[in-house]
């Protein structure tokens, strides 16, 4: 019963940091969505500079660790522009430093779902009297929808163990006050928790892509 009270304790301590863990999560998968979005259809581009561009960007961003990616949107206003870095700049750091990491992996989801549909759609829509916006965001973006639900919840669990990184500019979210915890108790307990709470956020997300990749199961 000790050992259980000890959890709760722990866990009511590191719930402190559960408000900041989940703003990085939401707003990651938000902004990160709409930008993948915009970057897959700048990647598709008959326009070669913009595709070329796009293609660079998302090369980087998935070939560079997102710990890295984090330092650099902190410090680079700093460093590049000189303007002085404020305490209150660190949560905002990380949010941007997530959107765009995360935007260039939806990017390429995007893409492979938009290059999946056959061209008989496209042609039907025509036929159809459907112009091109029409086309895009009535008859394709729903298939592609129901198709990228798989890789999108995969990158969305990763998503939520990646929140863990925050700790690099010292964002106080779950991990980071796991990470104190353990030092000043000298105990494996908060990790315990922490693993916990990390299983449990995952297990709800995957719970909602299941029971939304079913209501989507009409476009089969």
């Amino acid at each position: 019963m000790d050992m259980l009270t000890q959890m709760w304790d722990i866990f009511l301590q590191i719930s402190r940091g559960m408000g900041i863990t989940l703003e990085i999560f939401f707003s990651t998968l938000f902004f990160s969505l709409i930008l993948g979005l915009g970057l897959a259809l700048c990647r598709m581009s008959k326009f070669k500079p913009v595709s070329i561009l796009a293609k660079i960007y998302i090369s980087i961003m998935r070939g560079t660790p997102l710990m890295l990616q984090l330092l650099v949107v902190y410090f680079g206003p700093y460093f590049i522009f000189g303007i002085r870095i404020t305490q209150s700049y660190k949560l905002q750091a990380v949010l941007i430093g997530f959107a765009l990491n995360y935007a260039a992996y939806f990017a390429e989801i995007y893409r492979a779902g938009i290059e999946s549909i056959s061209v008989g759609q496209y042609e039907a829509a025509k036929l159809l009297g459907y112009n091109k916006f029409q086309t895009f965001f009535c008859i394709i973006m729903p298939q592609v929808i129901k198709r990228i639900i798989p890789p999108v919840a995969n990158e969305t669990i990763t998503l939520v163990k990646d929140t863990s990184l925050a700790f690099t500019l010292s964002v106080a979210e779950v991990f980071t006050l796991t990470k104190q915890l353990v030092s000043a108790m000298s105990s494996m307990t908060p990790f315990i928790v922490a693993g916990i709470f990390y299983y449990i956020f995952n297990l709800i997300v995957a719970l909602f892509f299941d029971w939304l990749e079913k209501k989507m199961s009409y476009y089969r």
